[in-house]
């Protein structure tokens, strides 16, 4: 009740399992709410759901299976909707409702929901316009920007922790997610700003009378942790367990992540840059900038805004500034090439990158090789973040480049360490690794200088591979 009386623009209910989040959806479109839509990642997943409003409504509505909508009395419309792929987000462009939800809110990508949220809205001046989520603690680490966006309730370290329930008020500025003091609108840069109020309220299985009458709390007592712990106590704070064969460890990013925080910026100049072009599409041109061990945040650009590679090479000169001197390894597989080509056109120090081709590198050891570029770049990107024998580097705190560099898996062949596709890492992730694989890029910047040679003294182009590391 309280979650369904909550006066929050943007309501996330959940934490624990069986605290009847799914009848909290329906029940709000069911009653509250003329035009109303429930999301989940996939299509199959909508199942459930689906079964569960014919069990309410039953023959108080009319449902079209197909289109997957009911029709409900007194002119109200209940959608069910999914975005499996990152970029089936667009699908659902200018589709107004009034109440936009979001059940497991954590297999969703932070740029679907800020996407999909963007038409919560309605023509009637007398219909409230509101957000609801429901989930659990994410399992993976593309989820885990939930709790950067309802930090004040889910983030243990938070400076200024809220209590379940309390509004508290945000607002994007300068393209950050700012929290304000009250809901009142303010100017900024010439723009009236209107912040939102979000909230957080916690479920548990103890709400839900009817869960607690069989034995699904003993089914979440004998669960294997970490899941128990999110399932049954909604533990936010305890880590998703990381793959046995994942190339870097989520503590490992996290780390460098905090260090990051740590630091007002950095004090060397700018070293390297790494471009991973997009053209068009849903893929994302995305920019890193170098500075020693300390990676600036992101440059990342719809593929929408780079049809071609000229596009592409603009925004990695704009990126450069006055620092025109310095390395851009750039990856060449498709688009890539015609980057590559413009930049060289403009004689600036250029590296293409074909991730594909072979290389006789070996690991720090000196004992492991690698099947190609790929192999050696990421294993590289591991090195430098191990925190015993690595580079200190420091990672902007980005949610997205967390998911990122925490999903290529990895396994010993005859041939030397293979990193699995960036296909299949697509098919998992649900979209492409643009972020990690630009900042692993950007990575690959010292090679001249730890091979011992310089730009001068080779022909760069042609022999980069051997100069990594």
């Amino acid at each position: 009740m309280a979650a369904y009386m909550s006066e929050a623009d943007e309501l996330f209910y959940g934490g624990r399992a069986g605290g009847g989040k799914t009848d909290l959806l329906l029940g709000l479109g069911i009653t509250v709410h003329k035009k109303s839509i429930i999301f989940r990642r996939e299509y199959e997943q909508l199942k459930a759901i689906e079964e569960r409003s014919r069990e309410i409504i039953g023959e108080a509505g009319q449902y079209n299976g197909q289109r997957k909508m009911w029709r409900l009395p007194g002119g109200r419309r209940l959608d069910f909707g999914a975005v499996q792929r990152e970029w089936d987000k667009d699908k659902w462009k200018g589709r107004p409702h009034d109440l936009k939800a979001f059940d497991e809110i954590a297999d969703f990508t932070e740029s679907q929901f800020r996407f999909l949220i963007a038409w919560a809205r309605t023509v009637d001046p007398h219909q409230r316009v509101r957000v609801v989520t429901a989930g659990n603690p994410p399992t993976r680490a593309e989820g885990e920007w939930i709790i950067g966006y309802w930090g004040p309730w889910l983030d243990d370290q938070h400076p200024h922790p809220a209590n379940p329930g309390e509004l508290r008020w945000f607002a994007i500025v300068d393209g950050k997610d700012v929290e304000q003091e009250d809901g009142k609108a303010f100017e900024w840069k010439g723009e009236t700003i209107h912040p939102k109020s979000r909230t957080f309220i916690p479920a548990s299985l103890e709400d839900n009378p009817y869960l607690m009458e069989t034995d699904y709390a003993i089914i979440l007592q004998n669960l294997p942790e970490p899941l128990r712990s999110q399932l049954l106590y909604g533990d936010f704070s305890i880590g998703h367990e990381d793959d046995p064969w994942q190339v870097i460890p989520t503590e490992w990013v996290r780390m460098a992540q905090r260090r990051w925080e740590g630091r007002e910026g950095p004090d060397v100049p700018l070293t390297t840059v790494g471009v991973d072009p997009a053209r068009g599409g849903s893929d994302k041109t995305v920019v890193a900038k170098r500075y020693g061990n300390w990676i600036a945040p992101l440059g990342k650009h719809p593929g929408s805004a780079t049809p071609d590679g000229p596009a592409v090479a603009a925004l990695t000169v704009e990126a450069l500034g006055d620092d025109k001197h310095v390395t851009i390894n750039v990856d060449v597989i498709g688009i890539g090439s015609s980057v590559y080509d413009t930049l060289v056109s403009q004689d600036l120090r250029v590296v293409g990158i074909n991730v594909a081709e072979g290389t006789t590198a070996v690991d720090r050891s000196g004992r492991l090789k690698f099947r190609n570029v790929r192999a050696e770049a990421y294993w590289r990107m591991r090195e430098a973040l191990d925190p015993e024998l690595g580079d200190d580097v420091a990672l902007p705190p980005d949610n997205e480049l967390l998911a990122d560099l925490t999903a290529p898996r990895w396994k010993i062949t005859t041939s030397g360490i293979q990193i699995e596709s960036k296909e299949d890492i697509v098919k998992r992730l649900r979209r492409s690794p643009d972020c990690g694989d630009a900042v692993v890029l950007a990575m690959l910047g010292e090679s001249v200088e730890a091979a011992g040679a310089s730009f001068d003294e080779v022909d760069y182009h042609a022999k980069v591979r051997r100069w990594m590391y």
